[in-house]
């Protein structure tokens, strides 16, 4: 009885997060770049759009405009400034089942151009527990592109960062989250949830948040049900200017795109080509650095398909310094301070 009572909870939760993001306003991007105004085109998915008109309601109006085009654009004044880092921009649209109103967060484009991406923060040299708040705060502190984790899902459907399925012998999908939140992690912080992760993560705009969703150990509708509250939590917290979603699970990221379709994703396990993940609307590939050695000639492939090539996790000055002369775009390392030296300082 409480496994069929849960997959109905479940089916619920998957058609009531499809009608949600099948009635939310969107953008095809989420940030600006300095002196630049151009932001993004506005769009209602999985909508009838022919003739559908959207408008920028209260203050909004002021600082940002939407074209014939439903292009959305700054201000060249706002465009120039550093602060804020981000707005918050409201939007509407008359569609024939009613008014639509969201609001959605453009931010400024300040993210860093390195290719280092710190594999669960930065913890390993800096004395922070991996996957902890305070190994994100140290990858931002240090100038890295982007800061990973992981996230799983407790028994009663709440987010929470860390990257095996166990903490300390204690199981998180079989586990409530009140029970959850009283496990310490080495450095003393709480077992952090994705919620206090991305309100940490969205306090700046240097550093990228690379979201890993986890496969459940426990069921494949699980695993789904993890991708559509990972999606509704980033667009709650309007963190879609922050986050790049990666994970193992194809069907995780094909969920994810079903709810966003312009979300940025990766794949990670390595079994399929860029020309499949270009079919796929896949941003890019995030492979174990053996796969790339194996098959050197998917990395130009990937730039040829306009795919982003990542590789982990890459720990080893020779292999660093493979990455770079292949143009990789990202590295994933628990070394992030000798791969900065090495992109800063490039050979």
């Amino acid at each position: 009885m409480k496994i069929f009572l849960t997959t109905i909870m479940l089916a619920a939760s998957t058609l009531f997060s499809t009608v949600m993001a099948q009635n939310k306003i969107m953008l095809t991007n989420y940030t600006y770049a300095s002196g630049q105004t151009a932001i993004g085109k506005v769009v209602l998915p999985n909508a009838a759009t022919a003739g559908l008109k959207f408008k920028l309601v209260g203050e909004s109006a002021k600082n940002f405009k939407i074209d014939k085009n439903n292009n959305l654009t700054v201000s060249k004044a706002l465009a120039t400034q550093n602060q804020p880092q981000w707005h918050d921009v409201v939007i509407e649209a008359n569609t024939g089942a009613g008014t639509i109103r969201d609001t959605l967060r453009v931010v400024k484009d300040n993210f860093i151009r390195n290719q280092v991406i710190a594999h669960r923060g930065a913890w390993k040299n800096t004395g922070a527990t991996e996957n902890s708040i305070a190994s994100l705060q140290h990858a931002i502190k240090l100038g890295c592109a982007g800061s990973e984790f992981d996230v799983h899902m407790s028994a009663d459907s709440v987010l929470f960062i860390h990257h095996d399925p166990e903490v300390e012998q204690v199981s998180i999908e079989k586990t409530a989250a009140a029970d959850l939140v009283k496990l310490k992690l080495s450095n003393g912080e709480n077992l952090p949830t994705l919620e206090a992760y991305l309100q940490e993560g969205i306090k700046q705009n240097k550093t990228r948040l690379i979201l890993e969703i986890k496969p459940s150990v426990i069921s494949k509708e699980r695993s789904l049900a993890l991708a559509q509250k990972v999606v509704e939590m980033v667009s709650q917290y309007k963190a879609q200017g922050w986050v790049d979603y990666i994970s193992f699970d194809y069907d995780i990221l094909k969920k994810v795109l079903a709810l966003d379709p312009y979300a940025k994703v990766a794949y990670l396990n390595g079994d399929k080509t860029p020309a499949e993940l270009a079919r796929d609307k896949m941003f890019g590939f995030d492979y174990h650095f053996k796969v790339l050695q194996k098959n050197e000639n998917w990395l130009k492939e990937a730039h040829q398909h306009n795919l982003t090539v990542n590789a982990w996790t890459v720990n080893d000055d020779a292999l660093m310094d493979w990455l770079l002369a292949n143009k990789a775009d990202f590295i994933t390392t628990n070394e992030p301070e000798k791969l900065l030296q090495k992109v800063k300082q490039p050979k």
